[in-house]
């Protein structure tokens, strides 16, 4: 991918900027890719996000700031993520029986089942995204990110 070519740019960027555009441009693709893995499940990837990180939980509840800190993407909207996920049935909401003040989202067993066939669509796409790259390709470049 020539930045300079995607842009549309006829004078040449800085090293920097090119970088840093190319970064953005590659990060946008791979979110795409991945939107389109997800959409027969009519789910956004941070609702994806959501779920895994209920998963991970391995039945014990998250609350939203748990979901804050965990998510990819940072936002400000996780309560309206998880709304959504309640009508789909994915999660369930309620309020902590000690602190009546702190509510708890679990994943259900729906969401899981319905986890486990994202995941599969997602790994595909995921293999889409890096199928040009070896693993030592692989490995090098997440040196390099690690860097940021």
């Amino acid at each position: 991918m020539n930045v300079e070519e995607v842009i549309k740019r006829a004078k040449k960027l800085s090293l920097e900027t090119k970088t840093i555009i190319h970064i953005e441009l590659v990060s946008n693709k791979m979110k795409e890719v991945i939107a389109a893995a997800l959409k027969p499940f009519e789910v956004s990837l941070p609702q994806f996000n959501v779920l895994r990180i209920l998963r991970g939980q391995k039945g014990q509840p998250a609350n939203l700031s748990t979901l804050n800190e965990r998510m990819v993407t940072k936002m400000s909207n996780t309560t309206r993520l998880v709304d959504k996920l309640i009508n789909k049935g994915y999660v369930s909401r309620c309020v902590c029986e000690s602190n009546r003040r702190k509510v708890e989202i679990y994943i259900t067993e729906s969401g899981i089942e319905a986890l486990l066939e994202m995941d599969k669509a997602v790994y595909e796409a995921e293999q889409k995204i890096v199928k040009n790259l070896s693993e030592k390709e692989l490995d090098k470049l997440n040196q390099l990110l690690d860097k940021f």
